[in-house]
């Protein structure tokens, strides 16, 4: 049992914690560094631990950061972090971390979030609450609380301190997640002015080019400042994921894969969740658009390997093993991790387990029926779902994986009346995206609408040279 510090002092943005002016820098150190996604964290969390393992903020911090790896394999070391926070907190606002990532670790994600939202109402400018809740919120898929969690503590984050232009960062994805495209992005522009390296603020504002189809915007958004976001960041792999979507809409899938070989999955990566979820998600957009990727699925499915034979904690993570599994033709391991995904929801008990019923069953079984070209059954399991997936976290873009599984099985099994009304659906929202107008042409000819089918290939292929432009304009 530890025992508690009595000296409470602040940190840089006046929040009480327990330790003395070194345990505190360290603390102050690790948090900028996690605002920036520097892998330094982790350094800095372990030094504080170890030097100061009477001081609980560092066990909270060591906590979240397993915690939000949002894999089952770092719960040990989640579980170890949480026992010594709890061991050594004395001051409100750090029983108040405790209880969070408690509940957390037992399984209550949401339970989690209302702890952070709660803490935060009394210490609104405790960046680590609301760093961790905002991460929450996004596994959550909470766009509501992504934007508005961050929304209640900006007034009352000094302006002047550098760490304004990150809560600004984190402000402009929940406006994005909301659907407030414009505020968005002039958001995150202010906030990338402030801090170059926010990656994640790079990372809203190229979502807002992706959900409104500004294409040739955000490939010259990304390639004009790739020294910012492209390496030396734990996010970098997200950002390079989002080039090589961008890549698709350009037409030019031999590009997406130069970028899933060279940044998303390569030989030298960790093999952890987090980066394996855009490896399968790309490659799945691939698999739908029938581009070949050679090995790169069975290699991607030995890495989900380990995780389909764990307890499920994250149901987001398991659809993605299940379609790394099916795309590399492992349809036996599909069922297997579903038998799996069935018995959870049967016997355990926690956030993950609505998320698995309502969401990841329904999904992961639809993957394993486009697998087996049983279409009319990936209908049936996604026609409902779609409406609810945010209930199991991603974002907008990362969720439009599965809405066009269900328009690609639309096509395919000659539904073309839903294919007319899902295409309709992008285009009210995407007019200028390439895959849309693809798709629209596919469903008209399918329907007998030669003509309109002629106009809408045409404007797709109009879409997909400027955007192919704007790649050209950056090439050596």
């Amino acid at each position: 049992m530890l025992a508690p510090v009595s000296t409470v002092l602040l940190d840089q943005h006046g929040v009480p914690m327990t330790g003395d002016v070194d345990a505190v820098g360290t603390y102050d150190r690790a948090l900028d560094h996690l605002l920036r996604f520097h892998p330094d964290v982790v350094t800095d969390a372990g030094t504080l631990v170890a030097t100061h393992p009477d001081v609980p903020m560092g066990h909270a911090l060591m906590a979240y950061l397993h915690l939000m790896s949002t894999d089952a394999a770092d719960l040990p070391a989640a579980g170890d972090a949480v026992v010594a926070l709890r061991s050594c907190a004395a001051h409100p606002r750090e029983l108040a971390h405790a209880d969070a990532a408690g509940s957390w670790l037992a399984g209550d994600w949401n339970g989690a979030s209302a702890h952070l939202d709660d803490l935060l109402r009394q210490w609104p400018t405790d960046l680590l609450a609301l760093a961790i809740g905002h991460q929450l919120d996004f596994f959550l898929g909470d766009a509501a609380n992504l934007r508005d969690r961050v929304g209640r503590s900006l007034p009352e984050v000094d302006p002047d301190h550098e760490h304004a232009g990150f809560v600004r960062g984190m402000h402009a994805f929940g406006l994005e997640e909301s659907g407030h495209y414009g505020q968005s992005e002039a958001v995150g522009v202010a906030a990338i002015a402030r801090n170059p390296d926010d990656v994640w603020a790079i990372h809203a504002v190229v979502h807002t080019y992706e959900m409104q189809g500004r294409i040739d915007t955000g490939v010259r958004f990304l390639l004009d400042r790739t020294a910012d976001w492209a390496g030396g960041n734990l996010f970098a792999v997200h950002n390079w994921w989002h080039l090589a979507l961008y890549a698709l809409e350009a037409g030019d899938p031999d590009r997406a894969l130069a970028i899933y070989d060279d940044h998303v999955h390569t030989p030298s990566s960790a093999g952890v969740p987090i980066e394996m979820l855009d490896a399968a998600a790309l490659l799945w957009r691939l698999l739908l658009d029938d581009v070949p990727t050679g090995e790169r699925f069975a290699v991607l499915a030995d890495g989900w390997a380990r995780t389909t034979t764990e307890d499920p904690r994250y149901a987001f993570n398991d659809v993605h093993a299940v379609m790394a599994l099916a795309g590399a033709g492992r349809l036996d391991d599909c069922r297997a991790v579903i038998a799996r995904l069935d018995d959870h929801v049967a016997r355990a008990e926690g956030t993950n387990v609505s998320m698995t019923a309502d969401v990841g069953l329904p999904v992961a079984r639809a993957v394993l029926a486009f697998a087996e070209g049983r279409h009319a059954d990936v209908i049936h399991e996604l026609g409902p779902t779609r409406r609810v997936l945010h209930r199991f976290g991603g974002s907008h873009a990362q969720r439009d994986a599965w809405q066009r599984t269900l328009l690609e099985s639309s096509l395919r099994g000659g539904r073309f009346d839903l294919a007319r009304a899902l295409t309709a659906e992008r285009l009210a929202v995407r007019e200028q995206a390439t895959y849309n107008w693809v798709q629209r042409a596919r469903a008209l000819v399918g329907a007998g609408d030669a003509a309109r089918s002629e106009a809408a290939a045409a404007t797709a292929a109009t879409n997909r040279v400027r955007f192919s432009a704007a790649f050209q304009d950056h090439e050596p």
